[in-house]
């Protein structure tokens, strides 16, 4: 009887120890690591989810801006921190699969890094200067050919979904033009706004309010079908340039190896924040479409866009 006594407080401790150390998380100020600029689209994403997590957590949820280096300097950070799921990475397949292909890391972003949630994609926009003389990518391409190698696009650094959509659009239209990468899209803005750099591959998340104050000329959204917040902008096929489409996701991870109590709570908390209304109106006004996937039907989505990524960036023999 003494012995089933034991094993029955045994049972019962180990019981609350674990459920305890789910219902206490966090413990610790957690850090949501964004690898661009505040301002950004991911900057953007990573604040919100930051006060929706405070709140329904009680714990302190802060942002913490890397930018540089394609995002993978936060996507580092993360891959290195100690599992324990007190610090978070808000990604794009800027870092997650395109940057991998181009730069050498001292982590693999596949093993390092744990899926948990896709929050939104979005549209990249081909957006121009007010002072660039083109309304719609027709003018605009006749201008490119007039004034070969004349035009700048800014991107928010090698590597990233603007610098490949770039890319590719100047393939898919016979065009040429020069890059000019920043660290983050807030100050890319600056200078396409100046009339500095003519143009920009910009996510519809980030672009979206220079678009709305008039600053920025929408010309294009780089996917298959046209955005609901942008209605009137035809999609790059319908204006006449075909063979090419470029989508931004912004999802969040966590460090490999963190106990999976703490990663099932992060998932299920996220996935319940994405579909709040306020959250879902918001990812909408950014002109994204929410997701609404599962944890492993995200993960299979970071390998595949890993995948393509890498096989258009050797074809078309792009290099930092």
């Amino acid at each position: 009887m003494q012995l089933i006594y034991r094993l029955i407080c045994f049972i019962s401790l180990s019981f609350w120890t674990l459920s305890g150390f789910t219902q206490t998380y966090p413990t610790k100020p957690v850090k949501l690591m964004v690898g661009a600029g505040a301002g950004g689209g991911t900057d953007i994403i990573a604040r919100m989810l930051a006060e929706k997590l405070t709140d329904s957590l009680k714990g302190t949820f802060i942002v913490e801006n890397k930018p540089g280096a394609s995002n993978t300097i936060a996507a580092e950070l993360t891959a290195k921190a100690p599992p324990d799921g007190h610090t978070l990475l808000v990604a794009t397949n800027t870092g997650q699969a395109i940057a991998p292909h181009l730069i050498k890391l001292s982590f693999d972003p596949m093993k390092d890094l744990t899926p948990i949630a896709l929050v939104v994609t979005v549209p990249n926009v081909l957006v121009v200067s007010t002072s660039v003389p083109a309304n719609t990518v027709k003018e605009l391409v006749t201008l490119m050919k007039n004034k070969p190698e004349e035009f700048k696009y800014a991107s928010s650094g090698v590597g990233s979904t603007q610098h490949i959509a770039g890319e590719g659009f100047d393939i898919a239209a016979g065009v040429k033009s020069i890059h000019v990468p920043y660290k983050g899209s807030s100050q890319a803005h600056l200078d396409v706004i100046a009339g500095n750099v003519q143009m920009m591959f910009d996510t519809t998340s980030s672009a979206m309010g220079q678009i709305k104050a008039g600053k920025f000329k929408p010309l294009a959204v780089t996917t298959a079908q046209r955005s609901a917040e942008l209605p009137n902008v035809p999609t790059l096929a319908e204006a006449g340039v075909t063979g090419f489409e470029m989508s931004t996701w912004y999802g969040v991870f966590v460090t490999t190896g963190t106990p999976p109590d703490v990663v099932a709570k992060l998932q299920t908390e996220l996935a319940r924040i994405i579909k709040l209304s306020d959250v879902q109106a918001k990812l909408k006004g950014l002109g994204g479409e929410p997701g609404n996937i599962s944890p492993e039907e995200f993960s299979k989505i970071n390998r595949q866009e890993f995948e393509r990524f890498g096989k258009l960036i050797k074809q078309a023999n792009i290099k930092m």
